[in-house]
């Protein structure tokens, strides 16, 4: 397995891999990797991908000036073995100043998308994601990304960048990784107590009680209900449709219910598409 912290050297070897005839995967993370991220790189696996890059980065750009970068959790050593084990063949660990070179100015920005749920609590969250997803996408020559349904949102706005700048390379949503007690596997979660994280359970029950054909009035008012209960602090309860985002009035296919929580002082996410 490769190890690159030069982007230039990255870019490089996968453009001699690709024209060689190498099909290239791409799974972007910002490290502290659990089951979740391994799944991933299990998915590029199981696609056929002769060259898996995992990119291993707290990307700054994304975090907003009261949010949790300097504490985020790392452990390169143990990334570095967990993408061994599940398959990868190279990982990228770059630092901020080889990424964001001296008086970099120039950003990408999805304004549809963006604008409600994690994009309106955290300004500017969403241009740091797509800013450095796509320089990630131009080192990578990747045919394809595998990014995680947890994420929704997220996924959501990285497949309209791919369409509106014509980015030549498919993009993969893999189905959310649970603890055993229904928790959504996050990095995050190193930070809760256990009394914390038998609240936070009430995010995954309270999303799976749900029955298709609720109006999303009842269906978030039940939520936020649950959470409270619990002991939670709610940031937001949402029903959506999949591809606008905007709001539906019926828990029903082609919709996904999304929460944004604080168990304690930290924010967790979570969601179930119907």
């Amino acid at each position: 397995m490769k190890k690159f912290t030069d982007p230039a050297k990255l870019q490089k070897w996968c453009r001699e891999r690709r024209a060689a005839g190498a099909k290239i995967a791409l799974v972007p993370t910002m490290g502290y990797l659990h089951e979740g991220h391994v799944s991933l790189i299990k998915e590029a696996v199981r696609r056929g991908a002769d060259e898996i890059v995992v990119s291993v980065f707290v990307n700054p750009v994304q975090f907003g000036p009261n949010e949790d970068y300097d504490k985020y959790p790392r452990d390169e050593k143990a990334d570095w073995k967990k993408c061994r084990e599940a398959g990868a063949t190279a990982v990228f660990f770059p630092t901020p100043a080889n990424m964001y070179l001296d008086r970099h100015s120039v950003y990408v920005t999805e304004e549809d998308l963006s604008r409600g749920l994690c994009g309106a609590r955290r300004p500017g969250h969403f241009r740091g994601v797509c800013t450095v997803v796509a320089k990630l996408f131009n080192l990578s020559h990747a045919h394809f990304a595998v990014f995680g349904h947890k994420d929704f949102q997220q996924a959501q706005i990285i497949k309209r960048m791919v369409r509106d700048l014509n980015f030549d390379l498919d993009i993969v949503v893999a189905p959310i990784v649970r603890e055993e007690t229904g928790l959504a596997k996050s990095s995050r979660n190193t930070y809760l107590s256990a009394a914390e994280k038998e609240s936070a359970l009430a995010i995954s029950k309270s999303l799976y009680a749900l029955k298709g054909g609720e109006r999303a009035a009842a269906a978030k008012k039940k939520i936020a209900s649950a959470l409270e209960k619990a002991g939670l602090k709610t940031d937001y309860v949402e029903v959506v449709d999949v591809e606008t985002l905007e709001d539906a009035k019926t828990v029903a296919p082609g919709t996904c219910v999304l929460v944004a929580a604080y168990c304690g002082k930290t924010r967790l996410i979570d969601n179930r598409e119907f």
